[in-house]
């Protein structure tokens, strides 16, 4: 049951079974924590998670597994689809990564546990159809939530996460978290496991690493940027961290950074790369369970962190999804702006919160220039290449609908 303990440490969440339903369409999404977001093209993908119930109790609902919702970052419009195939389950804290118009989606948390089970959903298709991932070559991850994952060279790469102890010879570390015994019989803990998949020949692999390996956590934020995968925070035991890694791709080596000043240890967070050098930091949770709001950018190159200075302060989230735009935004959604282990009703969010976080593209200050002058431009808008003519009417009906 999702029933809140006393004094509950444990970073985990059961929802209850029952997925949630609304008896009235929505134009936009329900709020949500723990749900997925990716990105391809310009349309923005939203799905699982969950939310509270319609009553007061400390009860929690998933969002159905058939779901989706898109969002056209041109036209600023929400799309609710329903996807097909066999997903098994609603879940939360699962694990989702685009790679070439296909969204791949790992593990979570579902009524019954955690689950190693994986999923493809070709976002380019006629229709949504949901795959799982069967017959795959190699030892599998353990089954897992609040996981992170890099992708290079059409492999996904998944570190970490919390869930049950690994039954087999995997690389790295388990670490029994002590509290979960409570509430789950099999116990579960934190992990420090690489897992590969390679998308080419359908095999799971370890790497063997070296270098100075960062603990087991959950609960952390990963970025890749050229062949490094940066992996920042997350929880392990009583902790929340602040402390920076990469691991080399090509190599295997881990390296732990040690930048000047920067931010508070958190989990929860958003890591997100906006250019080849820099990472946007957004959110999180402390070790003192605050959820922040502050933003951060690390300079690859400069090995620092400099505070971000945006409008949405008063706006904090936890366990929220970040996406990286084509025109140099980040786009949040969802997550919960207060102590989501609080005996407080939790304020899941559906708001989309945006950050200009790259200076605007040529193409884009022209766009808004000309939508800007469109009574004196417009006649010539059949002169313009299509794609940039649909991207203006795009454009145009967003101006309409804000201004309605």
């Amino acid at each position: 049951m999702a029933e809140r303990m006393e004094d509950e440490e444990v970073e985990d969440e059961q929802p209850l079974e029952t997925e949630a339903s609304e008896s009235f369409e929505l134009d936009t999404p329900a709020e949500r924590s723990g749900h997925i977001a990716v990105i391809d093209r310009n349309i923005m993908y939203v799905w699982g998670g969950y939310k509270n119930s319609q009553n007061h109790g400390f009860f929690d609902l998933y969002l159905p597994r058939n779901e989706i919702w898109t969002y056209n970052m041109e036209s600023g419009v929400w799309t609710k689809h329903v996807a097909g195939g066999n997903l098994h389950t609603s879940m939360s804290g699962s694990c989702g990564v685009c790679v070439d118009g296909v969204l791949y989606l790992f593990g979570g948390h579902h009524a019954r546990g955690n689950t190693n089970r994986i999923y493809r959903l070709p976002l380019r298709a006629p229709s949504l159809v949901w795959e799982e991932m069967r017959d795959l070559k190699g030892l599998p991850p353990s089954c897992k939530d609040k996981l992170g994952c890099w992708v290079q060279k059409n492999r996904l790469i998944f570190f970490g996460g919390y869930g049950y102890a690994a039954q087999g010879p995997h690389q790295g570390t388990f670490e029994y978290d002590e509290s979960s015994s409570l509430w789950d019989s099999l116990g579960r803990g934190w992990n420090n496991h690489i897992h590969i998949l390679d998308l080419e020949t359908y095999t799971w692999s370890q790497p063997i690493t070296t270098g100075n390996t960062p603990s087991p956590r959950a609960a952390h934020a990963c970025a890749t940027i050229g062949n490094r995968g940066y992996v920042f925070g997350g929880r392990y035991k009583n902790y929340r961290l602040n402390d920076l890694y990469y691991i080399d791709l090509d190599t295997w080596e881990w390296h732990e950074i040690v930048p000047q000043q920067g931010p508070v240890g958190r989990s929860w967070h958003s890591f997100t790369p906006v250019s080849p050098d820099h990472i946007f930091l957004f959110g999180g949770f402390t070790t003192e369970r605050e959820t922040l709001s502050d933003a951060w950018l690390y300079s690859v190159s400069k090995n620092e962190w400099k505070p971000f200075k945006h409008s949405h302060t008063e706006r904090p989230r936890l366990w929220h999804t970040a996406c990286s735009g084509p025109d140099g935004e980040v786009f949040v959604f969802g997550g919960c702006a207060n102590n989501l282990l609080s005996h407080h009703r939790a304020a899941h969010s559906n708001e989309l919160l945006v950050f200009n976080v790259q200076p605007k593209s040529l193409v884009r200050f022209c766009m808004e220039t000309v939508l800007q002058h469109k009574e004196r431009l417009s006649s010539y808008w059949d002169c313009l290449p299509k794609h940039l003519l649909h991207s203006l009417k795009q454009r145009m009906s967003r101006v309409n609908t804000l201004g309605s």
